[in-house]
């Protein structure tokens, strides 16, 4: 079953997939510092009400040391899960395989990818994303502001609805 973060919502929210480095290109089984998770997860949920913020993380924080089984399984349907999502939020300070196939599954399923990098001219933050900010202090400018949720509705407006995605691009629910 499904976790959600929620900030108290009347019903119709958006569901949030918060992408972001994990392992980044570290050779070894180490984690980057996932401390930006809580910031936004707090951020969300105070000034973003109408939201639940699904965090891969938040079960799965020995994930390096699973067994390559379970790491697939794991993997997999967290990429599957970002073709559901109304919004992926994505945080690559650098690159990071995991975040672009879930920012690649968002985009591609009808998802608004709202990225926070200073990487705007790598190919897959640059093309996939809708929104780029450089830094998580510029999102949260926005997020305390209430541009982020204009922003995303502004976005959903130019690409259609949800559900209506799949239909307008020949791809199969």
């Amino acid at each position: 079953m499904l976790e959600f973060v929620s900030g108290g919502s009347s019903g119709d929210f958006m569901r949030i997939f918060l992408a972001g480095i994990m392992q980044g290109s570290f050779r070894e089984m180490e984690l980057h510092s996932q401390e930006y998770r809580t910031r936004l997860k707090e951020m969300l949920k105070k000034y973003v009400p109408d939201s639940a913020v699904y965090d891969p993380f938040e079960k799965h924080t020995g994930s390096v040391n699973y067994s390559d089984e379970l790491g697939k399984k794991v993997f997999l349907g967290h990429n599957y899960l970002c073709r559901e999502m109304d919004v992926i939020l994505a945080f690559i300070p650098e690159a990071s395989m995991g975040t672009a196939v879930e920012i690649w599954e968002g985009n591609q399923h009808g998802a608004v990818v709202v990225s926070v990098s200073p990487l705007k001219k790598n190919w897959a933050v640059k093309f996939l994303s809708h929104v780029i900010y450089a830094t998580l202090e510029e999102l949260e400018e926005d997020i305390h502001s209430g541009r982020f949720v204009e922003r995303v509705a502004e976005i959903r407006q130019k690409i259609g609805p949800k559900s209506d995605f799949g239909q307008n691009f020949g791809v199969p629910h």
